[in-house]
């Protein structure tokens, strides 16, 4: 059985996930295109952080950065190899944008890379589109930047 909850940037559990999204996309990208963050580096309280386990193990995670003006960046998404295909991103990113739309975030950007194929259908079929580069982005031929406003949550 899946379970998505909520961690903290410095779970144990993270570590790992995100070390494998680096060495995958340092794999697909030069440096200057690869827009790595350190999720711990960030203040907590503008971050939602996101873990998938199978069972007790840790096998995706997500996160969002939450801005002042009610945008907020998706970052940080990554699911297992061998737990892909079973629609945990669709469910992740609903997970994502539902704590961020309570938090206050009216729009989700993005960047991604154009290598990323399967990164990019499932933001598609998320509803996210295609837009130009946002701050503190500058275009870049091997990103893709993408877009979606969300419906507003009041917090309760």
């Amino acid at each position: 059985m899946y379970t998505i909850a909520m961690t903290s940037p410095s779970a144990a559990a993270i570590g790992p996930l995100i070390a494998a999204l680096d060495r995958y996309q340092t794999e697909l990208y030069p440096q200057e295109s690869n827009h790595l963050v350190d999720l711990t580096q960030l203040p907590e309280e503008r971050l939602v952080v996101m873990l998938i386990r199978h069972g007790q193990e840790a096998i995706g995670c997500g996160a969002v950065v939450l801005g002042d003006d009610g945008r907020a960046e998706m970052k940080r998404v990554y699911i297992d190899t061998t737990h892909r295909g079973q629609r945990l991103g669709e469910k992740l990113l609903a997970e994502l944008e539902t704590a961020a739309s309570l938090r206050g975030c009216h729009t989700l950007q993005l960047e991604t890379g154009i290598h990323q194929h399967a990164a990019i259908r499932l933001y598609e079929r998320s509803g996210y589109a295609i837009c130009e580069a946002f701050s503190p982005y500058q275009p870049d031929p091997l990103s893709v930047f993408m877009t979606k406003p969300l419906a507003h949550q009041a917090a309760q």
